[in-house]
């Protein structure tokens, strides 16, 4: 059963319906497990998305060119646990922003308006926009720390902060409450549309692998293949936001905590296009989908074996 059903029917259905509470659990507790084996390929991606910001293509050193050459130069420059830049901002960015995001889908479910045409889109927007929201400040934070490396190998503004409390310190400081949520409104559209595609397509997905019988129904091979095909449609419209948002993350700031290089979503998103090229949007698409497909399949596959782990007990609790 996918989240999408929102009323336990009977047998394997009934069996996997859980209450929201335990989905926003399960779900950041998921996407924190995926977190620590694709974080390595969020560093490359925010290094790869900095590289060249607003120059023309062939104006500027790449010291970045795909991704097995762009680790080692990580490796080189910030030793092997500089591929872990950021992990801790990231785990809790992940566990902020999924456990609201699955908990919000999950009370769609369960008043039906999945059930709706277009009713899983939708419910996957807005819990994605708010989840988003929520963890914005993990997601500054996480962007500023993997950008950071050494003068040699340095793309985008350096920020120099030693760790997730200082810079949450520095920033506060500086910019005061607002400065956290600097960036927000490139963060929103993206997991907007990432959260859509995702638990969309994985609904979607897992049910037609079931429906095929290529699998066991229980098997965990199904839930895998639902996140594989989900993963795809992830990577194809959440890039050029990715794109975007961590640039705004990334951006300088003036005195009055104002972009230095954008004023917003659409202002980054011309000014790309206009001084970089259209094909810029899609600058780390490679270890983009190497980080969010892994990431996607991994939470799903988690998300999914751990809810079924919970329904059970649920179920042979009453």
């Amino acid at each position: 059963m996918s989240l999408t059903q929102a009323q336990p029917a009977s047998g394997r259905e009934a069996r996997e319906t859980v209450t929201p509470a335990v989905d926003l659990v399960l779900g950041a507790s998921a996407c924190c497990l995926a977190c620590i084996f694709t974080n390595p390929l969020e560093v490359v991606k925010t290094r790869l998305q900095l590289q060249g910001e607003l120059q023309a293509h062939g104006t500027y050193p790449r010291p970045y060119r795909g991704f097995v050459t762009s680790v080692v130069a990580v490796v080189r420059a910030d030793g092997l646990c500089g591929l872990q830049k950021g992990l801790a901002a990231g785990l809790l960015y992940q566990g902020l922003m999924n456990g609201v995001r699955f908990y919000c889908y999950s009370l769609a479910c369960q008043a039906g308006l999945t059930q709706w045409p277009g009713g899983t889109v939708v419910a996957g927007a807005v819990a994605g926009a708010l989840g988003a929201f929520v963890g914005s400040p993990a997601y500054l934070i996480k962007t500023q720390l993997q950008a950071q490396t050494v003068a040699a190998m340095a793309v985008g503004h350096q920020h120099h902060h030693q760790s997730v409390l200082g810079a949450l310190e520095t920033i506060w400081r500086q910019q005061g409450l607002a400065g956290l949520w600097r960036g927000v409104g490139g963060a929103v559209p993206r997991v907007m549309v990432g959260s859509a595609a995702q638990l969309a397509t994985f609904a979607s997905a897992k049910a037609w692998v079931q429906e095929q019988q290529w699998l066991p129904e229980d098997s965990w091979l199904v839930a895998l293949a639902g996140g594989m095909i989900s993963s795809v449609a992830v990577a194809a419209v959440m890039t050029p936001f990715d794109v975007v948002s961590t640039r705004l993350y990334n951006q300088p700031v003036d005195g009055t905590g104002r972009g230095q290089l954008y004023s917003g979503l659409a202002d980054c998103l011309v000014k790309i296009w206009r001084q970089e090229g259209p094909l810029a949007l899609y600058k780390g698409l490679g270890p983009a989908y190497l980080r969010l497909g892994p990431h996607t399949i991994l939470s799903m596959l988690f998300w999914d074996e751990l809810r079924k782990l919970a329904a059970r007990g649920q179920h042979q609790g009453t």
